[in-house]
């Protein structure tokens, strides 16, 4: 370990109103600990610059997964485990368990959070593209009150996000009438488990037939922040899938996004894969 941990303040908060609270009286001082899994990784590297955290692990009120008539209610403390043992996620969202065991090993299933998944705001995380295509939003709190912010305006740049310094997300809703919808979530990286994405692509369509009634096309690892393909979704709504409008919609595709060269991938083979992919799942099967 390269860091010295007596340098670093942890309190833990008594309940969500005592966090809140906390992060209101001292803006900027304080810094969200949730499972960890990414924070931890920063500290054994000795790149942890914030020095004192306010520990959330305890908190019931930011737990649980909860039906509605119209939404699913997601505590931002939900585990992945809890994520991928859900009987209502896996029955109306698959690609959220689908993403959910694409990250990490069983420990790092068992401690990160969804809500602090988010937070962390890496383009290369498992999770964001699946929450896009189901329409996530976001609901975050302070002592000022209670908003609700829909996923897609929610990543603003690079690790910039409609966050202030005293909120917290408190809970991710996803609205229910997808469960007819063809959907495919793939994640692709050096090894099969266990890997930072070179692309990760969640798509889900509403088809009658070969014609598109409606669909929703999400990428990671491509842009500086997650990626909703709104340009690509209209180009593909309300067309028969034909040869000529699947080529289309890759080139769309192309446009949107914004690849880089990096230790993991290149360019070249970002746009590849993600046109590939998203046409074998316009030409593929139904999940």
């Amino acid at each position: 370990m390269r860091t010295w941990l007596a340098e670093f303040e942890m309190v833990r908060a008594r309940s969500l109103s005592d966090a809140l609270q906390r992060l209101a009286d001292e803006p900027g001082r304080w810094t969200p600990f949730a499972g960890g899994t990414d924070l931890m990784v920063l500290l054994e590297s000795g790149k942890l610059k914030n020095k004192q955290y306010l520990d959330l692990w305890s908190l019931a009120e930011l737990r649980g997964i909860s039906e509605g008539a119209d939404a699913i209610r997601i505590g931002a403390l939900s585990t992945y485990t809890d994520l991928i043992e859900s009987p209502v996620l896996r029955a109306e969202f698959p690609l959220v368990c689908d993403a959910a065991r694409e990250t990490g090993a069983i420990a790092i299933q068992n401690r990160g959070t969804i809500g602090g998944n988010i937070a962390n705001a890496s383009p290369a995380a498992d999770l964001p593209p699946a929450l896009l295509v189901y329409d996530a939003a976001l609901e975050i709190r302070s002592t000022r009150g209670r908003r609700i912010v829909p996923y897609t305006e929610f990543h603003r740049g690079y690790k910039v996000m409609d966050l202030a310094a005293d909120e917290l997300i408190t809970a991710i809703t996803l609205p229910r009438g997808r469960s007819g919808w063809k959907q495919s979530y793939r994640k692709v990286g050096t090894r099969r488990a266990q890997a930072i994405s070179k692309i990760c692509f969640a798509a889900a369509a509403d088809l009658q037939g070969d014609v598109v009634r409606d669909a929703r096309i999400a990428l990671g690892s491509v842009a500086p922040t997650v990626v909703r393909c709104k340009a690509t979704e209209e180009k593909l709504r309300g067309q028969r899938l034909t040869a000529s409008v699947i080529s289309v919609a890759r080139v769309q595709l192309d446009r949107e996004i914004a690849p880089i060269d990096d230790i993991r991938s290149n360019e070249r083979y970002r746009r590849m894969v993600a046109a590939n992919l998203l046409e074998q799942f316009l030409v593929g099967g139904s999940r």
